[in-house]
């Protein structure tokens, strides 16, 4: 183990790390090996009292630096995140399971990404002039406040930065609950931001289980909550900001379709498709799990597919060769585990993998079904795993209109040589991240976010602003008030 895999202390408060032994203990797991290397206490009321007040404190202060001022230190928490990628990378691979091939590339770059792009908007934060004859209007964006950001097990680096560097480009102040299952990282995260030139107080981390991200959630001192979760997780988040009336973000999960025409690159279709539902072992909300693909290649495409993932070296995370790794948790890979025997019970084909690896750890074998109907549940339901349900079609409108029959809309990809058709198909899917020829690229500069019901809000690129920031207008009369009395 490296790179201090066993924490300080379970929380980053108000600049240094803080221990209460009274909270639940969490045993933080590694997915390769099924071994305990690190143990947590979820955080008490003292805890999370401790975060909130040095939250208030701090943004207060933190707001009246000057945008460049604060863009300063994000820039500088990118670079000393860039220095330290292989160490953040080993601990994340420590945190998730996933190959320190992936990690290197994928996860503390994103993170240092979204650090280092809203530090340099930070200092173009403006409002406008609107003039009214001789008077006018002015416009200030300001913070909110105390924001609290809830992350995900599967990107717990990226995660935190996703959601922090934007709210504290704005002036607020951030405390982030990791997920219980990955613990780990945003711990390091909070310690750059400080070794950077964060006041202590501004980027707080408390750990726990649901009670804790409720107790936080429900708080009248914190403003806006962003959470990266499920669907039914969004939906209880979703209704405990709005009793408060706070600003939310919430990226939920989806069941996306990624649709593979005719005419398309066979090799840059399956990699997409590879892409698609493989990366991360699966673990991707953003996953084109539902593979539409014309009935004229349906077999090339399943042939060059089995072929290619024939590939995959599937091993320890640690060696730089491994490209699939195991699943999170055993509660993870049991879920996924049900979802395929589901798939077997209602008709589809295996057409290969399906089984766990006979190694220590979380193994899955990356799995496609063919011959899916949309009415099975591994068409329906969101998997989070390696398992591709692979459905044909005849034509664009039928393909269209399949795709679109979801509550879900996070995310829709095409493979088409036809660039009028690829335009005319991403306009048509009702999805908010999208991909033409490619598939689960998510650059800092590009909005990433949900429709229907995968979520509200955007991160990434300037629209992350609007929702970590409030538009203040002033009007300035020039002359006498007239009045009735």
């Amino acid at each position: 183990m490296s790179y201090d895999t066993q924490p300080k202390a379970s929380h980053f408060v108000d600049g240094a790390y803080l221990e209460d032994n009274g909270g639940d203990a969490i045993s933080v797991v590694y997915p390769a090996t099924g071994a305990e290397i690190a143990m947590i206490h979820s955080a008490t009321d003292a805890v999370v009292e401790a975060a909130l007040s040095s939250a208030v404190r701090t943004q207060k202060e933190w707001a009246k630096w000057t945008g460049r001022e604060r863009g300063r230190v994000l820039t500088d928490a990118a670079r000393l995140l860039r220095e330290r990628n292989r160490p953040m990378s080993v601990l994340e691979t420590y945190d998730t399971g996933k190959p320190l091939q992936e990690t290197l590339v994928a996860d503390a770059t994103s993170a240092a990404d979204a650090l280092e792009y809203f530090g340099g908007l930070a200092g173009g934060l403006t409002g406008e002039h609107v003039q009214l004859g001789d008077d006018w209007v002015y416009t200030i964006r300001e913070p909110l406040g105390v924001c609290v950001g809830l992350g995900a097990w599967n990107y717990p680096t990226q995660i935190s930065c996703w959601k922090g560097a934007p709210a504290l480009a704005c002036g607020n102040a951030m405390i982030f609950k990791p997920s219980e299952t990955t613990p780990l990282c945003a711990l390091k995260i909070a310690e750059i931001l400080l070794e950077a030139g964060a006041p202590p107080g501004l980027f707080n981390v408390v750990q726990g289980l649901g009670n804790v991200g409720s107790s936080l959630v429900r708080d009248p001192r914190v403003a806006k909550v962003s959470l990266t979760g499920s669907v039914p997780t969004g939906r209880r988040v979703y209704a405990a900001a709005a009793d408060g009336m706070k600003h939310v973000t919430m990226e939920l999960g989806g069941k996306s379709p990624l649709l593979i025409f005719e005419d398309a690159d066979l090799d840059n279709a399956v990699g997409g498709a590879i892409l698609a539902n493989f990366y991360s072992s699966g673990q991707v909300c953003s996953n084109g799990t539902r593979v539409f693909v014309q009935k004229g290649i349906k077999d090339a495409f399943l042939q060059r597919l089995v072929e290619r993932l024939g590939n995959a070296k599937i091993g320890d995370p640690m060696d730089e060769t491994t490209s699939f790794g195991p699943l999170v948790s055993q509660r993870q890979m049991e879920i996924v585990q049900g979802y395929i025997t589901r798939g077997i019970a209602e008709g589809a084909r295996l057409v290969t993998g399906g089984e766990r690896l006979d190694r220590e750890g979380f193994y899955l074998q990356p799995t496609v079904f063919s011959n899916v109907t949309d009415d099975m549940t591994i068409a329906t339901e969101e998997i989070f795993g390696p398992v591709m349900a692979v459905l044909d079609f005849d034509n664009e409108d039928e393909a269209i209109k399949r795709a679109n029959a979801t509550p879900f809309g996070l995310s829709a990809g095409v493979f088409t040589r036809d660039l009028s058709r690829g335009h005319r198909v991403i306009g048509a899917l009702e999805a908010g991240s999208c991909f033409i020829n490619s598939y689960n690229d998510a650059p800092v500069e590009a909005p990433f976010g949900g429709h229907k019901m995968s979520g509200v809000g955007s991160e990434n690129a300037r629209y992350a602003l609007e929702h970590y920031s409030q538009p203040k207008s002033v009007y300035v009369r020039m002359g006498d008030v007239e009045a009735p009395f």
